[in-house]
Parts: structure tokens; sequence; C-alpha cells
């Protein structure tokens, strides 16, 4: 049950912080090693998603340092797969996403720096336990020594996205889910949004997605690339089962203005062109809106599909001054998330 929110409780708004867009400078990466063996379907997926998360933490170290969490019996491993190039941070998990479990970070004009616990469920009672997954967030904000905010709301880092000016876009299926917030509605979802990522504004998406996984996350479906400018990955069929809710939320983007009053810019990125499906025998959510943004570089997915270079120019027309990583994703897409999905990053 998630408590309720006074109005003398702590929270970044008040505060004066507010959360930045992902490509604002940062001072890491933080990742976290495999480990639930259910989340794969068996020993030899959960070992093709290690090999597929250290191929992604390796690219990423070429650009900024990156923190692996890892179990302690897990250490040596994550280590010897990383080649020494990430550093171990020894933790107590339950899962490995990161994006979800891990802290939304935040920052003052001055330079501090805070964490956002979001109250943690495993994405509505999917998996258990998530106890410790769900003192993650705490864990590493101790850890960096800054300070920890906690958000009196059910969510997940990967259902946010933010411009770092003030706009947040989120999906209705996610956050207005009652295997999330049941007790909540809209406004009141929203204010627990403003005051604890610093948001002015925030943009529904609506429902309908194929993501049993997440429902329907965000940083599966869109996000900014710049203030002003979103990014939509769009189904290459009409006969996709994401292809009408694609098309509502474009239809929402451009009806709608950001904090500052500017009209939503689209641009639409064309999704793979096969439909496989994955180890559960579910539509396999492979996306290329699901890239990260380290310091210099954009580490984006691959499927072994046709639009996989397409893609790849897409994505550097929108981040024309980045170097672009494009590293195969299809075993971590097969646990339910992607490249965002593993990774955190903390403001520098």
């Amino acid at each position: 049950m998630t408590k309720r929110l006074d109005a003398d409780d702590p929270c970044p708004a008040r505060d004066g912080f507010a959360m930045p867009a992902e490509w604002a400078a940062h001072a890491r990466t933080w990742m976290c090693w495999p480990c639930r063996i259910e989340t794969w379907g068996g020993p030899e997926g959960l070992l093709r998603a290690k090999q597929a998360v250290a191929r992604v933490a390796r690219a990423i170290s070429s650009f900024e340092p990156v923190i692996i969490a890892v179990r302690p019996l897990d250490a040596a491993e994550a280590k010897l797969a990383t080649s020494g190039k990430t550093e171990i941070f020894e933790v107590a998990l339950d899962d490995s996403w990161a994006r979800d479990s891990g802290p939304t970070f935040v920052t003052a004009p001055d330079g501090a720096k805070g964490a956002v616990q979001w109250e943690f469920n495993a994405w509505g009672n999917k998996y258990h336990p998530w106890t410790d997954d769900a003192q993650f967030a705490s864990r590493v904000a101790r850890q960096c020594d800054v300070r920890l905010f906690q958000a009196p709301l059910v969510c997940e880092g990967g259902a946010l996205h933010s411009d770092g000016e003030g706009t947040l876009i989120t999906t209705e299926q996610c956050l207005l889910n009652a295997n999330r917030n049941p007790h909540l509605d809209r406004q009141q979802v929203e204010e627990r949004l403003a005051l604890f990522t610093g948001a002015r504004r925030v943009i529904w998406l609506g429902e309908g997605y194929s993501d049993e996984e997440t429902d329907g996350h965000v940083d599966n479906i869109a996000c900014f690339v710049a203030p002003g400018r979103v990014l939509i990955g769009v189904p290459s069929s009409r006969s996709h089962p994401d292809f009408a809710p694609v098309m509502e939320a474009i239809r929402r983007l451009a009806e709608t203005r950001d904090a500052d009053g500017r009209r939503i810019e689209i641009i639409e990125l064309e999704q793979p062109q096969r439909q496989g499906t994955d180890w559960r025998g579910r539509l396999l959510q492979a996306s290329y809106i699901n890239f990260y943004l380290p310091n210099g570089g954009v580490v984006m997915p691959a499927f072994d599909d046709p639009h996989d270079e397409k893609a790849r120019t897409v994505l550097a027309d929108c981040f024309p001054d980045r170097d672009i990583l494009q590293i195969d994703a299809l075993d971590i897409v097969e646990g339910g998330g992607g490249i965002h999905c593993i990774t955190q990053q903390e403001p520098a």
C-alpha cells in the first residue's frame, strides 16, 4: 500500500531538484548483473543474457564509467565478462533491470544530486521475491552519498521520459494500472510525478500496448531526443497489435504542448520488420526506441533485422554529434526489456 503524501514531506521539487534529460552529462552508468533464472526461461537464457549485458557494459565503458551491481557470489564472473572495464558493486539483488529498480536521479541548480526511490512491486506483482530490488535505489543512493527521496508512488524508471525542462511523458497503461496505484486517480499520480521529478507538464500516452511484462513502459514506445522533439516507434505493419495504440499516441502528441508551450515535433522511427516471439511465446518486444545515451554516444539495439540500418540512420540524424554503437540486443529483449532498461544514468 502506497503511503500517503503529506504537505511537509520532503520531495525534490520543493527543495529545488528536478529530473535532468538523459542527454545531459553523466558521472557514470549503473547496471545490474542478470540473476533471476525465471526472467530468461532457464540457465541457457540467463547465460546469453549475461553475455549480452557484458557487451553493452563494455560498449558504454568506452564513453563513461560503468558500475555493475552484482550479487556477491557472481562478482568474479561479472568482472571477467566485462574484461575489467567496469566497477563492481556487491549488493543483494532479485533481478537485473537497473532502469526500473534503480534510483531516478535528480539535480539542483547548485550541482547537488538526489535520488528518488519509487515504490517497487516487480511490475505489478509479476515476480517474487522483490524485497531486495525494492531497496536497491536506496542502497545506490547511499553508495553515491546523495540525498534520498522516498516517493509514495509505485513506479519504475522505464515508465518515465523527461526533456530536462519540465515535461514528462508516460503511459496510462502503466501508471494508472490497477496493479500499480489502484487507490490513486490520474491527478494524484500527476501530483506525485511533479513533486518527485520537478515536472510541470505530464503528457499521457494511452493504453492497449502488447507489452505484458511492463504494462507499456514508455521507454519502449517514445522518448525525447531534444526539448520539443519526440521520437516514436511505429510498427512496420498495420496488423501489428501496437499499431493502433501508436497512432493514438501520435495524435495525442500532435495535439499537446510541452511545459514551455512548444508544439511537439514528432519523428517516426519504423520498428523491426520481423515479428518474433520470446521464450514464453509472447510477441517479442523489440524496439529501436530502447536505446541509451552515454556521454558523447548512442548505444542502440540491433535485431538482425532489415530495418536495423534504417534505425541507425534515424538516430544518427537525431544525434549528429554522437558516436553510435549498435549492439545485438535480442538476448536482452528475451527477458522483457532492452538496452535502456538495463541502464540508469547518474548525472554529473
